[in-house]
This record gives structure tokens, C-alpha cells and sequence, in this order.
């Protein structure tokens, strides 16, 4: 299949050959959308956690003695009804992972990025770049396209393309490597070189 590669604004410039395995794959949700909360539930720390009555320090001996004090009897001032007590039903540290098969995950990001071109979100373009590590500039630059919210993706990061995004909420640069699920979904637009065309085609084709 061909794709136009995008000049500026609403114009086209040539014609760019791409893989139907890569670009051209119809799309399958319920793939994307398992691979999607996969990638996101991978991405939790898993680190949250609380102290059980054994995790409470102290509460060795008995506050006081079982009868004659007229109080309710007690064993140990870690007990969860206590204040400064144990929690009942305490959060443990755990893995969220889930397992995603290489053949899921390609399929995956072959459907993104085949959508991407049905919903002409995607712009190819010769290159992108800009002069200097100015986000004035990498605003100029987008505005010529018609756009605030993009990511854009190349082989290799350029520094000063970088540095220019590192200020705006809703711009992202990132090398082909350093592409994900989530990442190309997130943005209204995805703007690629034809070198990164060609990268994901090898990787994902």
C-alpha cells in the first residue's frame, strides 16, 4: 500500500511504499485493548504496603492483666483494633505483570499502526527537526501541520528536537525503540520520518 508523505498542512508530497503486513493488518480490539492493559499493569511499581499485627513493632508483653482491671481484656497493644495497631487485612507488595507473547505484541502494534493510517493520524515526513533547543520554534515547526497535540517519532532523537519538546504537555519524542502501545495511541497525531517507517516495518513486518 502507499501512504503521501506530508509537506505542510493539507499538503502531499510523494508517495511512500509500506508493508500491508505492517500498515495494511485489520484492526482486532480485543488485542489491542489485552496488550494495552498488559502494558500498563507492567508499569505499576507494586511497592504499596502496610503492617500486619506481626509487622507492628512492640506489643510483646500484656498491656495488663486478664481480669480485675474492669477493662476489656487485652494481649497485645498491636492488636488491628487498637490505635498504632496492625491493619487487618493488610496491602501487600505484589507483581501486576501479565504475560504478553511476542506474536500478541506485534499483532498488536501492526493493528495501531495500520489505524493510525485509517484515521490519518499518522504524517510521514522526509525529517524533522529543528534549528535550535527553542520551544517557540518546535511550536512553529508543528503549527505548519496544523498541530499542538503529536508524537513524534525518529530513529535517533535529535538533542535539540528534545530539548524544544521537553516543555509541552502534549508533545513527545521518542526513537523507534522507545515506541509502545500506549505512546502511539496517547496522541492525537503521530508524526514519523520515512527512516522510522522503514525501522518499524523491520521490526514488526
Amino acid at each position: 500500500m502507499e501512504i503521501n508523505l506530508a509537506v505542510t498542512g493539507e499538503k502531499k508530497g510523494s508517495a511512500l511504499e509500506v508493508s500491508d503486513v505492517t500498515f495494511g493488518r485489520e484492526f482486532n480490539e480485543a488485542l489491542v485493548h489485552q496488550v494495552v492493559v498488559a502494558y500498563m499493569a507492567g508499569a505499576r511499581a507494586g511497592t504499596r504496603a502496610q503492617k500486619t499485627r506481626s509487622d507492628v513493632s512492640g506489643g510483646g508483653a500484656k498491656p495488663w492483666r486478664q481480669k480485675g482491671t474492669g477493662r476489656a481484656r487485652a494481649g497485645t497493644i498491636r492488636s488491628p483494633i487498637w490505635r498504632t495497631g496492625g491493619v487487618t487485612f493488610a496491602a501487600r507488595p505484589q507483581d501486576h505483570s501479565q504475560k504478553v507473547n511476542r506474536k500478541m505484541y506485534r499483532g498488536a502494534m501492526q493493528c495501531i499502526l495500520s489505524e493510525l493510517i485509517r484515521q490519518d493520524r499518522l504524517l510521514v515526513v522526509d525529517s524533522f527537526n529543528v534549528d535550535a533547543p527553542k520551544t517557540k520554534g518546535l511550536v512553529a515547526k508543528l503549527a505548519e501541520y496544523g498541530l499542538t497535540d503529536a508524537l513524534i517519532v525518529s530513529t535517533e532523537v535529535e538533542e535539540n528536537l528534545y530539548l524544544a519538546a521537553r516543555n509541552l504537555h502534549k508533545v513527545d519524542v521518542r526513537d523507534v525503540n522507545g515506541c509502545d502501545p500506549v505512546s502511539l495511541i496517547a496522541f492525537d497525531k503521530v508524526i514519523m520520518t520515512v527512516d522510522a517507517v522503514k525501522k518499524f516495518e523491520e521490526m514488526w513486518g
